[in-house]
């Protein structure tokens, strides 16, 4: 949906099952657009779209279906404003883990996915919409390997280059303001503000000023709040780095992470958090500094059960949990830092004009933090959060 300052505001789709094209797209009829009957029935809808590789080639080779999904869009009053690239593959009931990383940007399968998601964005769209794909922040740290970083990350920058030139194209043809959101995630590549401005940095290196100034337009970042604020990042502190190093704020998700202090009834109660789908990267402070990053929940209530060191102060639990919906007591979240945002929008507009929820663990939440069926909860987070941006004066025809 459309709120003041141009802003759109969807939901991620990746919080259904949907792997095939035909999946997918059932997803849209079944879910979304009861999501959107109940938010969003009289004003045209933003659908914050993700499909997986598979989908993304069943798309783009089948006219018929394409055709079709334009119709189901134009039926509903739906429009695509910008798609998840981030999961190559199968991201639900299996183990997804790190491979959501790959593959990485060192390959040729990630760049010709994501310029198909661009192809595919440039044909469903309304003409002249603004539009974007997120995707990791280039891998995953451990995928990095000493003997050949210097290489790895030579092929990582090459391939996001060439994914520039290919926006570049786009945009000539079409005219449109197309772009790419690198999303910092813990352990990824890049995953706070500070090396977000260093790898930035290195992807410009050597370029004349109008090739700079190509790539800081076509690709920038997807500022995950989730994933700042288990780094303990200040949301104007963040954004204003990025923003002041020329960094363009491609999108923007919203979504809160599990904070927590570790006593021995809270570290045993994040059992119930622990799936062997996706990785709940932990991180630790202890006073002002972090102290220590775990790969996974396991391995973070190992190290306190084991008890050699201090457990800190406080953990961050990279487990998406829905934004209207406080954990049980014994836990907090990092709602302070989507409100923070907020803020910071409201004090500078141009910041941003792409938001979407990105509450994808439904299937694994606890059941006490389920709310009624996934559409009832996906209405509740589009109602606390238009009453958080309405709250800075960010309406939309929604808000009286």
């Amino acid at each position: 949906m459309l709120l003041q300052n141009g802003i759109h505001l969807g939901y991620c789709t990746n919080i259904h099952r949907g792997e095939t094209w035909e999946e997918t797209f059932h997803g849209l009829r079944t879910h979304t657009d009861e999501v959107r009957k109940r938010v969003c029935p009289d004003a045209p809808y933003g659908v914050g779209l993700r499909l997986s590789a598979d989908a993304a080639e069943e798309l783009q080779s089948s006219q018929d279906q394409t055709d079709a999904f334009r119709k189901w869009l134009d039926a509903t009053n739906s429009y695509v404003f910008t798609i998840n690239g981030f999961p190559y593959g199968t991201f639900h009931g299996t183990r997804v883990k790190e491979q959501v990383y790959a593959p990485d940007w060192t390959t040729k399968e990630r760049l010709s996915y994501t310029n198909t998601l661009f192809d595919l964005l440039c044909e469903i769209t309304p003409e002249g919409q603004s539009v974007s794909v997120s995707t990791l922040p280039g891998s995953f740290k451990e995928f990095v390997k000493p003997e050949t970083e210097s290489e790895q990350l030579s092929e990582i920058i090459s391939n996001l280059r060439l994914c520039s030139t290919h926006i570049d194209r786009l945009r000539e043809k079409t005219g449109r303001d197309i772009h790419l959101g690198m999303e910092p995630e813990p352990l990824g590549l890049f995953e706070t503000t500070p090396e977000s401005v260093a790898f930035f940095d290195q992807l410009t290196d050597g370029l004349s000023s109008a090739e700079t100034e190509s790539i800081l337009r076509n690709i920038g970042i997807n500022y995950d709040t989730c994933h700042l604020a288990i780094e303990y990042e200040e949301p104007d502190e963040a954004l204003g780095r990025l923003q002041d190093n020329g960094i363009r704020i491609s999108k923007i998700h919203l979504s809160s992470a599990l904070k927590v202090t570790p006593t021995p009834e809270s570290v045993s109660r994040l059992e119930a958090f622990i799936d062997e789908v996706y990785l709940h990267q932990v991180v630790v402070r202890n006073g002002d500094n972090v102290t220590h990053r775990f790969r996974d929940l396991p391995d973070a209530l190992s190290w306190y059960q084991a008890g050699e060191e201090a457990a800190g102060d406080e953990w961050r639990v990279h487990f998406h949990v829905p934004i209207h919906a406080q954990p049980e007591a014994i836990f907090d979240d990092t709602r302070d830092h989507v409100t923070g945002v907020i803020d910071y929008l409201s004090q500078n507009p141009e910041c941003c004009q792409h938001f979407e929820m990105e509450t994808y663990t439904w299937e694994v939440l606890p059941e006490a933090m389920r709310s009624g069926d996934v559409v009832d909860q996906l209405v509740a987070e589009y109602d606390w959060c238009l009453k958080a941006f309405a709250s800075k004066g960010i309406g939309s025809d929604l808000i009286s």
